[in-house]
């Protein structure tokens, strides 16, 4: 497999990549700020958001290569958007099972979907250019075998899901397949679609107590369902 895909990256990695001490350093401090975004709790976790984001900002900008490696082009589009078919496949599937099961919650209109899932889908966005231009670019680079840091990648991908049982193993799993997908292509369009194709389909096919409302670190530990709390009682006005 890394004998096949390793040939693919070789073509578009930069010519001056950066040593393998700098990249071990941003790929451990990327995620370091990760794990300690998610694991503060509030006010705080707002403040360490801004941080994290002005710092990823910042290595984004020194090691900027252009838009290509990031996968931000149209080269392979056609010949990738079958992972987006895979994607859509699973979807309906999963919504065909719930709906079965009585686990299916839809939004009632088109409009109240895309409020309450289009930011998600913009944040589907974020995380596969963290994943594969930070974590898998480094990751790349420090290793000689692409599926190692495929697998590494995924590692990290999932860990920073945490302690949320359901969405650290399909993290891990889409994480290394979503990793291969990228070094075969080089196309960051696909994956961003199918993650948020299946991250919408986890959202309304499994029940929000059973996933937590899909919240990660120190979220998932403190998250209360607010349906099984008592109601308050209301008085009749004198």
């Amino acid at each position: 497999m890394s004998q096949y895909l390793t040939p693919v990256f070789a073509d578009s990695v930069c010519i001056h990549a950066p040593n393998k001490r700098r990249d071990l350093f941003e790929l451990g401090g990327i995620f370091g700020l990760i794990l300690v975004v998610i694991w503060t709790p509030r006010p705080w976790q707002a403040l360490l958001w801004a941080l994290a984001a002005a710092t990823l900002i910042y290595i984004w900008r020194a090691s900027y290569e252009g838009l290509r490696p990031m996968g931000i082009c149209t080269a392979n589009l056609l010949n990738s958007m079958w992972g987006v078919a895979l994607a859509l496949a699973v979807a309906m599937a999963a919504v065909a099972i719930a709906g079965r099961f009585h686990t299916l919650h839809m939004p009632q209109t088109p409009l109240l979907f895309v409020r309450r899932y289009g930011a998600y889908a913009v944040w589907a966005t974020v995380q596969q250019i963290i994943l594969q231009c930070f974590f898998l670019s480094r990751s790349l680079r420090l290793l000689s075998n692409a599926t190692a840091a495929a697998a590494l990648s995924a590692v990290l991908f999932a860990v920073a899901h945490l302690p949320n049982p359901i969405l650290t193993l399909i993290t891990l799993i889409f994480g290394l397949a979503s990793c291969l997908f990228f070094i075969r292509y080089r196309n960051l369009w696909p994956l961003a679609i199918a993650h948020a194709i299946l991250g919408i389909c986890i959202a309304i096919t499994i029940p929000a107590p059973v996933v937590h409302n899909m919240r990660v670190g120190i979220g998932y530990l403190t998250y209360v369902d607010r349906s099984m709390l008592p109601h308050p009682i209301v008085l009749p006005k004198p």
